[in-house]
């Protein structure tokens, strides 16, 4: 008989383990809002994980504790990746910083750059942050804004003129220019037209299939369904929703 072994079961790119969030309403006398309790799931190489839920559910605030902006009340949030685990829930600035260079990267609603840098520069910054040499973080960078519709005369300009379609566009292709483990996605194609919307359901397919792991925010039911590999329904986590018997 030929021996047989048994499969080993990945380790998680993500691993959020416990998680409970409240926030201060220091305007409204430190009143606290308990926002999720709870919270548990993993993310595994090469599938990409859709957040779930109605509006006011925790889901962008899912994506900024995994990032680092938001701290925890209890629990874990594990980061493994690029030979390092960190906790990113109980963890200093520093390896949060470090984290977000080497092992997770951010496409947020809105592009946050410094202004009057161009939009090729602004895009190939993940890249040259990691030491990648300069022409080709900006051969990579160009690949991306043509694939996004981004003309290249508006290359050499900051994406503070471009239009909110535009700024986004500038904003995705940024995300998705290094490849690292994690990439958190919130609502990236909301403010798309359907090419564009189109070009970023194949970038997330190409992502996935080199090994990275998603987390996104998707309400187009459409971009949902076809990016997804398992949905989370986050309300399971929302004790105000769950209250509400929502």
């Amino acid at each position: 008989m030929v021996p047989t072994t048994a499969r080993q079961t990945p380790t998680p790119i993500l691993d959020v383990a416990g998680v409970d969030k409240t926030f201060v309403m220091h305007l409204q006398g430190g009143v606290e809002l308990p926002v999720l309790t709870g919270l548990e799931f993993q993310v595994f190489p090469g599938e990409c994980v859709v957040l779930d839920g109605a509006s006011g559910a925790g889901k962008s605030s899912i994506l900024k504790m995994v990032y680092g902006n938001y701290g925890v009340d209890h629990g874990a949030i594990v980061l493994n990746g690029e030979g390092r685990t960190v906790d990113l829930a109980d963890t200093d600035p520093r390896e949060i910083l470090s984290a977000r260079r080497d092992q997770v990267g951010y496409v947020s609603q809105f592009l946050r750059c410094v202004p009057r840098v161009p939009a090729l520069q602004v895009v190939a910054e993940p890249l040259l942050e990691r030491g990648v040499e300069a022409s080709i973080a900006e051969e990579r960078a160009a690949t991306l804004l043509t694939r996004l519709s981004i003309p290249e005369r508006l290359w050499g300009l900051p994406p503070a003129t471009f239009s909110g379609g535009e700024q986004q566009r500038v904003n995705i292709a940024r995300g998705f220019l290094p490849d690292l483990p994690l990439l958190l996605l919130d609502e990236p194609t909301a403010s798309l037209d359907a090419h564009n919307r189109d070009v970023v359901i194949e970038l997330v397919r190409e992502k996935c299939s080199r090994g990275t792991g998603m987390l996104g925010i998707f309400h187009d039911a459409n971009v949902r369904e076809a990016v997804a590999d398992r949905v989370i329904d986050v309300a399971a986590f929302t004790p105000h929703l769950l209250g509400a018997g929502v």
